[in-house]
């Protein structure tokens, strides 16, 4: 119905501190430690601060979450993933069954109903799914393998929350839970869903490596981390400078310094966890009794495998190794807006010519690629000059900028265009920008 509504900077909901030094308001309070993404996110009003380790995340922040979660839906769905939504809240004794209870000590957030039963805000639900399993009592062999995942809010009573969204107490997750009917197909789906992730760090353009890693209070026989190399990384990687091996430190016995395939010495980095893979085998099947009918009809227990993506804490980690020290870069794919128009400067020579036909830009723009619609944002703040709206476009990390500028009155009228990924300048006719924009992909 009509022409899509212009978004105008002024009424988003993003309240803007750019000009903020090292300690702007709302971060190293607390004494929390800082680092590169969380203070640029709380500089370009993309979060603001709760309580320690919990944040409000801003409009535009939203939209990056929900298109970085669309593409993991793509790439869940293409290995056969099916999306479920299981209790935040889950009950003590399901807990204690599995014995980590006891074991995840003071990481749980537990708490007591009025009738004085015990449960935990999940921040894992391996023990939730496995029930969920065995409640379908005829599951045959037919249906196996089965893929369950979704993508919920997740709680763990961090001591020390720290570096925003990276250690946070509240985080969203994806968590996928296999069930296959063998050891052998449960390694398939293992292969299977770790190329998955590949592809999803490949799309988003990360320098991922996937690393040999311990199973911790998961559990399991075999797991591994897919780990972005960076300073602000709480992990220990040792590579191996031809590719032959990568591995989290705390896997290795110190005597370790060489490479196992080829020889070479082992180079040490920082990393930030972004993903992890658990083989499972029947370690909570076999509490639940999680369990399918085999082709002669006997109940078996299901080999399980869970596989976790932090959605909040990728957006942190990438925000991290692209960015500048002042100046936001995201994965283009998932920036929460593809695109900042900039008027002419209130009062100057180009103003009414120059701002008609930009907005007659936006407007075409919109009706040429509707995939863009509601991805492009007008920078209304015509007081101030295009050079002061050019550089908080450039720190809020607008994959391109489009600026009616001088050459706006020419004929035919010619557009400044900052492709900011590229690092380019251009310019372009309308039709050269639509030209130009119609190759950008959004999920």
């Amino acid at each position: 119905p009509g022409r899509a509504k212009r978004l105008l900077l002024s009424q988003l909901f993003q309240p803007l501190n750019l000009q903020a030094g090292g300690e702007a308001e709302g971060y190293g309070r607390a004494g929390e430690p800082t680092c590169r993404s969380h203070k640029l996110m709380v500089q370009g009003g993309l979060l603001h601060p709760s309580a320690p380790g919990c944040y409000y995340y801003m409009p535009p922040t939203v939209r990056a979450m929900e298109k970085l979660i669309k593409v993991m839906d793509e790439e869940m769905q293409a290995v056969g993933g099916q999306k479920v939504n299981m209790p935040s809240l889950s009950s003590a004794e399901l807990w204690r069954a599995s014995g980590r209870w006891e074991q995840m000590g003071p990481e749980l957030f537990r708490l007591v109903d009025r009738h004085g039963k015990g449960y935990c805000l999940g921040p894992t639900h391996e023990e939730a799914v496995a029930e969920l399993v065995a409640a379908q009592s005829n599951l045959s062999y037919k249906q196996l393998p089965l893929r369950l995942y979704q993508v919920t809010r997740k709680f763990r009573d961090e001591p020390k929350p720290r570096f925003g969204l990276l250690r946070s107490r509240e985080f969203y997750m994806k968590d996928m839970y296999t069930f296959d009917a063998s050891e052998e197909a449960a390694w398939q789906t293992y292969d299977l869903v770790c190329g998955a992730y590949r592809s999803l760090f490949t799309r988003l353009g990360l320098p991922f490596v996937k690393v040999r890693a311990a199973t911790g209070s998961i559990g399991g026989t075999v797991s591994h981390e897919f780990q972005l190399p960076a300073d602000v990384g709480e992990d220990k990687l040792a590579l191996c400078p031809a590719g032959h091996f990568a591995a989290n430190m705390e896997t290795l016995n110190g005597e370790q310094t060489s490479c196992p395939t080829c020889g070479e010495k082992l180079t040490q980095t920082r990393g930030i966890e972004v993903g992890h893979t658990f083989y499972l085998g029947t370690k909570y099947s076999s509490v639940s009794n999680a369990v399918f009918y085999s082709p002669d009809n006997k109940p078996q227990l299901a080999e399980m495998g869970c596989y976790g993506l932090g959605v909040t804490r990728i957006l942190a980690a990438s925000i991290e190794v692209l960015s500048t020290e002042d100046s936001i870069r995201w994965p283009s794919l998932i920036a929460p807006y593809q695109l900042c128009f900039i008027p002419p400067k209130r009062g100057s020579k180009e103003e009414k010519e120059g701002a008609a036909l930009l907005e007659q830009a936006y407007d075409d723009l919109t009706e040429a690629l509707p995939h863009l619609t509601g991805d492009s944002v007008l920078d209304n703040r015509t007081q101030m000059t295009i050079g002061k709206r050019l550089k908080d476009a450039n720190k809020l990390g607008y994959p391109y900028v489009v600026i009616a500028g001088k050459r706006v009155c020419e004929d035919p009228p010619v557009f400044e265009v900052w492709n900011q990924n590229a690092g380019e300048v251009l310019f372009l006719t309308k039709e050269g920008v639509i030209e130009l924009l119609s190759k950008v992909q959004v999920p």
